[in-house]
């Protein structure tokens, strides 16, 4: 009963780490780059769709992104638009955003929480005198390949249709309809097209494949360095 305890603390503490590494890979593709943003809106011309300068789009940017990180009160913010001073966000784009900021610190919250269920884990690990130097690693491989599967299914769902499961992402985690916006009335939607998501979304996931590969390869040569030590 005991063994059957630890292995479920190690698996729970690997899953727990690996969605660690998930939302740090997307805090790090959406917060850590605004070169990143200027290359997409240069790559879908976003400039002509709104009819501003590239450095007043970035300048909104600077502002729109720690806005969702919950680094900024509001999204007021004035800017130039086919030469009249306006501001960029409207009531329907500020609701939605908030919305999307909301989502982006529980995002941030659960990743604490992970974190404080990896220290819960490790420690019933020690208290159960479990061989964790043994445990950890193996678990953390039946984790990545458990979470492998997961997010291979879901790849595949959106490679298949991006538009089809991009909508059913929204309206899973949106109570409303704010997200459908109208790109003759709402900015945001001119400078984040469908395709600047797809984009970031392969960002993300290049980020968490480095992550889970340097992970995976310290798991295993943390368990052959273990074997080993245990041979002698």
């Amino acid at each position: 009963m005991m063994k059957k305890i630890q292995w479920i603390l190690g698996i729970v503490a690997s899953l727990s780490l690996i969605i660690v590494l998930l939302i740090t890979s997307f805090e790090i593709a959406v917060y850590g780059d605004y070169s990143f943003y200027e290359e997409k809106y240069r790559k879908y011309n976003v400039q002509a769709n709104i009819d501003m300068e590239m450095e007043d789009i970035m300048a909104v940017t600077r502002e729109m992104v720690p806005y969702l990180r919950g680094n900024r009160e509001d999204l007021v913010v004035m800017t130039t638009v086919a030469g009249e001073s306006r501001e960029f966000f409207n009531d329907r784009e500020k609701a939605h955003m908030y919305d999307v900021q909301q989502l982006f610190i529980k995002g941030l919250q659960l990743r604490i929480i992970c974190i404080i269920v990896i220290v819960l884990c490790v420690a019933g690990l020690l208290m159960t005198k479990a061989d964790w130097k043994r445990l950890l690693p193996l678990t953390y491989q039946i984790g990545t390949a458990i979470f492998v599967v997961i997010t291979g299914s879901l790849l595949f769902l959106f490679s298949r249709d991006f538009t089809k499961y991009f909508i059913i992402f929204h309206e899973i985690f949106f109570s409303n309809d704010l997200w459908i916006l109208n790109p003759e009335t709402d900015l945001m939607i001119n400078i984040l097209p469908e395709g600047f998501f797809m984009d970031m979304g392969i960002r993300i996931i290049v980020i968490f494949i480095v992550f889970m590969v340097a992970s995976l390869l310290v798991s295993i040569g943390f368990d052959k360095g273990f074997k080993r030590r245990k041979e002698n």
